[in-house]
């Protein structure tokens, strides 16, 4: 399928309407998708589809009984081993001119969007996406892909002539790449936060070990699949799967990766980070580690557009994104009427298979999610708070084959709650009232998390001082779409403050490319 040929999804085009084409494809690879479940898949490492002494199962959270695949159970020997394919493929892929690394890479882009079918459906089965959430990350991939490859020709390769030159010497700056890089990705957008640190990487001339959360290895191994079949060196790159941290800690710890791209919690990136500092020679560490994300809603606000903001964002994706809304400042002139609404259209949105059309919320990814919700529901209902609408897991029939819970608001907590300070990564949102924007902005911002934020107000100069005030990297006035979520490669870069991360380059934006090469000065005397 060429690149232009089928309607495009974006985070900002979820609404389902118009899509008749869409949904006819998806209903074909649903209904194909059973003939691959339950295979083995093997890690790609050289030219090598390569098996483990164990394996582990993978089962889908939409339904408990569906085996999707049996994945390798990795050992720090095969980690080594990859990292020595990637070290090997590195002198060919590297030293390819820049254009021709583009050329190749634009076929990958393109393959991805010619499997887009097969893989949305694969992560509505395995990370319980809802159809439209699942076709946007795949399209977001091949977007990651394009996006970085314009930079690259954008800035004519970073080789950029400097003062001084002349017939007698030639002085210049050129961005050269690292080596191997290691890229580690969660579960929540297995495929888009792996093509995009992978895209990154390679098209910079490095090349890669991928490694998928244990929770959706089908996703990437899948998608790594597509990537090695498309024209690289072999070893440029390779994917390795494990059931447990051996993989990750050899990936970090381990000798030969000269940089790190790792997405996930707070606390086990900062982990990550302070084990990076004490090796014996420094390198790019660059870690994405989650939100407690507010929005804020003024008197002056169009609170039809609010509510659907803020349930948009505080619900999608069972509320699994780093990105997601689980805390709302209401101005008090304006609480109760927003309260209400909110509880209305969150009380009425459809739960169930998320591979089925009409569905908008499928079930949290597992057991562990679900205890987290359960414990988060009775804290706040201890401490004095309200459960306004949701609060239950949903049993009888497929809700007994998964964890499908209501979505949730709550409020009646103090602004100091822990609620308001904890990610919590579920279908919860809690309410919290304001004054006035400044005190939006100082509950706002104390956490310690700075990654999404969004306003709504009709008053331009609270807009702009939501914007100067608010410490977040990513932040939105007025979205529809989704209150504090929906960055898109090239129209909205995703990155975070603070807690959130550690780098301020947002990826999908226009600095993110450079992390993954190393500025080298040259001089040449005629």
């Amino acid at each position: 399928m060429s690149r232009t040929s089928a309607t495009k999804i974006t985070y900002a085009t979820l609404s389902g309407e118009g899509l008749d084409e869409v949904h006819e494809e998806l209903d074909a690879a649903v209904e194909r998708a059973p003939e691959s479940f339950g295979d083995e898949y093997g890690m790609i490492i050289g030219e090598d589809m390569v098996a483990a002494a164990e394996q582990f199962e993978d089962r889908s959270p939409v339904d408990d009984r569906i085996v999707l695949g049996r994945f390798q159970s990795g050992l720090a020997r095969h980690v080594r081993g990859a990292v020595a394919a990637a070290r090997q493929a590195l002198p060919e892929w590297s030293l390819l001119p820049w254009q021709e690394r583009v050329a190749r890479m634009r076929g990958v882009a393109e393959a991805i969007r010619e499997h887009r079918w097969e893989l949305s459906v694969i992560l509505g089965y395995e990370v319980g996406k809802n159809r439209l959430e699942a076709v946007g990350e795949v399209e977001e991939c091949s977007d990651f892909v394009d996006y970085y490859c314009d930079r690259m020709e954008e800035h004519e390769g970073w080789i950029i002539p400097l003062a001084g030159s002349g017939d007698e010497q030639m002085n210049m700056s050129v961005l050269r790449p690292y080596g191997v890089w290691a890229v580690i990705s969660p579960f929540n957008f297995p495929m888009a936060l792996t093509a995009g640190p992978v895209a990154a990487a390679l098209i910079a001339g490095n090349t890669v070990v991928a490694k998928p959360s244990p929770i959706t290895p089908f996703a990437v191994a899948r998608l790594g699949e597509i990537i090695a079949g498309c024209d690289l060196p072999p070893g440029a790159f390779n994917l390795v799967t494990g059931a447990n941290k051996t993989v990750s800690r050899e990936l970090v710890a381990g000798t030969g990766v000269d940089g790190v791209v790792f997405t996930g919690s707070h606390q086990v990136g900062m982990q990550l980070m302070r084990e990076d500092a004490t090796r014996p020679l420094p390198r790019p560490f660059i870690a994405e580690m989650g939100g407690k994300n507010p929005a804020i809603v003024m008197r002056s606000a169009d609170l039809d557009k609010a509510v659907d903001g803020v349930k948009a964002s505080a619900f999608g994706l069972q509320g699994q994104k780093c990105s997601a809304c689980s805390r709302v400042y209401v101005e008090r002139p304006v609480l109760e009427e927003f309260t209400q609404a909110l509880v209305e259209k969150t009380s009425s949105v459809s739960i169930g298979n998320p591979l089925e059309k009409d569905v908008w919320l499928g079930p949290v990814i597992s057991e562990a999610a679900y205890e987290r919700y359960r414990a988060a529901v009775f804290q706040a209902v201890e401490d004095g708070g309200q459960v306004l609408t949701g609060g239950e897991r949903l049993s009888g029939g497929l809700f007994d084959h998964g964890f499908y819970v209501e979505p949730t608001v709550i409020d009646g907590l103090p602004l100091d709650h822990e609620l308001f300070r904890t990610e919590l990564f579920l279908p919860i949102t809690v309410i919290g009232k304001v004054d006035g924007l400044e005190q939006a902005l100082e509950v706002a911002n104390q956490t310690e998390y700075g990654l999404t934020a969004g306003i709504f107000s009709e008053d331009d100069a609270e807009i702009q001082r939501f914007f100067d005030g608010i410490e977040a990297g990513t932040v939105y006035a007025n979205r529809r779409a989704g209150a504090t979520a929906g960055a898109w490669p090239g129209v909205n870069p995703f990155g975070g403050w603070k807690g959130s991360a550690s780098s301020s380059v947002g990826a999908g934006g226009p600095y993110y490319l450079q992390q993954f090469m190393r500025e080298q000065s040259r001089v040449r005397v005629f």
